[in-house]
């Protein structure tokens, strides 16, 4: 299958070149959102991405609405908008692997497939043929990345695992909420499905590494990617605390376990956050809320003394910063180079000068809705930039397509196929 794979662009070339990934073939079979998250990071680099999806229900998410996509007149389309977060870019197949014609056709599909992703419980597509044993077999440049809770092996591996489960065990929700003694204390989730996000980030390394090491071995390979694996990973300097210090983390609300001020502080009309990194920003901060001493006071002067008499500090703190607006500690912040910035919800994020300048809200033509608004992909190459090709699909939307493409199907068989519930 080298025939998917570009050649290498003219090093004279001073023109945009494709995006990076075009001309590899990927067939998603994952659903909800770590591994449509990689499949659409795949896509957005320039992979062909094709969702498998089952036919008339097709992924879980398209049915967690409300809320829903508005179409052009304000009306509620079926659209769900968890959906459209994970599925730019790909095209819609559907096939009802639980049949032997179903199969079939996966198996062909993945004999044209540089990559497979799929987040089926640990054994579940072995009854259909289609785990990575066989279908690698079948074609051994696969690379074929599985996404479960627990992974392929140890004494969890047969579990379910899901986000909010998995940040309770993989102690991000230890170190997550108000300290124990404050009001509304105890262990919180994150606000958003982290762990899905951040194993689709990791899936989608995987991926690339392993097309790269095929460009050498000539060969693919199974990928066993877990949620907890990843959590237990993202938890960084918390980790390192643990296993090279002996520390256990504890919740510690919005406060930096070793960094002080650096967390959020009340002002005349709502909240800011300081991110105060070193002793000069904290000197500076002082400064400019009429309090200079502080920063002179050895209780205060450095920041492992800050972290020691933090009890101290952050009252004298707080009373200083309720004296301005959140707009005004900005104004005299930033000028001053003390890092500093609002909490913002979701609609004040997307009216941000600074979001709207990189062009983070995007909008592509949708089928139902007219138009349908994105984020855009944070990933800013100069050369062979992102590309936006298609909006998240309906249901089934290319399938005829995809098999007329991928496998030469005529429209005549997959008009039997579809008389017959295959697709």
């Amino acid at each position: 299958m080298d025939h998917h794979i570009p050649g290498a662009a003219d090093p004279a070339s001073t023109g945009p070149r494709p995006a990076p990934l075009t001309g590899v073939r990927v067939l998603d079979l994952s659903r909800v959102l770590a591994g449509p998250w990689a499949g659409q990071l795949l896509a957005d680099l320039g992979a062909d991405v094709v969702k498998v999806e089952r036919p008339g229900v097709g992924d879980d998410t398209r049915a967690w609405g409300p809320p829903w996509l508005h179409d052009e007149a304000g009306a509620e389309t079926r659209e769900a908008a968890y959906f459209l977060c994970a599925n730019r870019n790909k095209r819609s197949l559907t096939i009802d692997i639980a049949c032997a014609d179903g199969q079939a056709l996966v198996r062909r599909l993945a004999l044209q497939a540089d990559v497979l992703l799929e987040n089926f419980k640990v054994g579940g597509l072995a009854a259909y043929g289609l785990d990575a044993a066989s279908l690698c077999a079948l074609n051994p440049r696969l690379v074929y990345c599985s996404i479960t809770g627990f992974g392929q092996t140890g004494p969890y591996a047969a579990r379910a695992g899901y986000d909010f489960l998995i940040q309770g065990m993989g102690g991000l929700m230890s170190v997550t909420g108000r300290s124990d003694g404050e009001p509304g204390a105890g262990p919180q989730k994150a606000g958003v499905a982290l762990v899905d996000v951040m194993t689709g980030l990791y899936a989608t390394i995987a991926v690339q590494a392993a097309l790269a090491e095929r460009e050498r071995s000539g060969r693919g390979q199974h990928i066993d990617l877990a949620l907890l694996d990843v959590q237990v990973a993202a938890m960084a300097n918390q980790a390192a605390s643990c296993l090279a210090a002996g520390v256990v983390p504890r919740r510690m609300g919005n406060a930096h376990p070793a960094i002080v001020p650096y967390q959020d502080f009340p002002t005349a009309d709502g909240d800011m956050i300081l991110a105060i990194g070193n002793d000069g920003q904290f000197a500076r901060f002082c400064a400019l809320a009429g309090h200079p001493d502080w920063a002179a006071d050895e209780r205060f002067a450095t920041n492992p003394q800050r972290v020691r008499h933090r009890a101290v500090l952050i009252p004298l703190l707080r009373q200083a910063t309720v004296m301005r607006t959140t707009a005004q500690w900005i104004e005299a912040l930033d000028s001053a180079a003390v890092p500093c910035g609002p909490i913002n919800r979701l609609d004040a994020v997307f009216d941000d000068p600074q979001v709207r300048a990189r062009g983070l809200r995007m909008e592509l033509p949708h089928p139902v809705a007219g138009q349908v608004p994105l984020v855009a992909n944070p990933i800013r190459l100069s050369a062979s930039p992102v590309d936006y090709r298609r909006a998240p699909p309906l249901l089934g939307q290319h399938t005829d397509e995809v098999l007329a493409e991928w496998l030469d199907l005529p429209a005549g068989r997959c008009e039997a196929l579809r008389r017959a519930g295959v697709i």
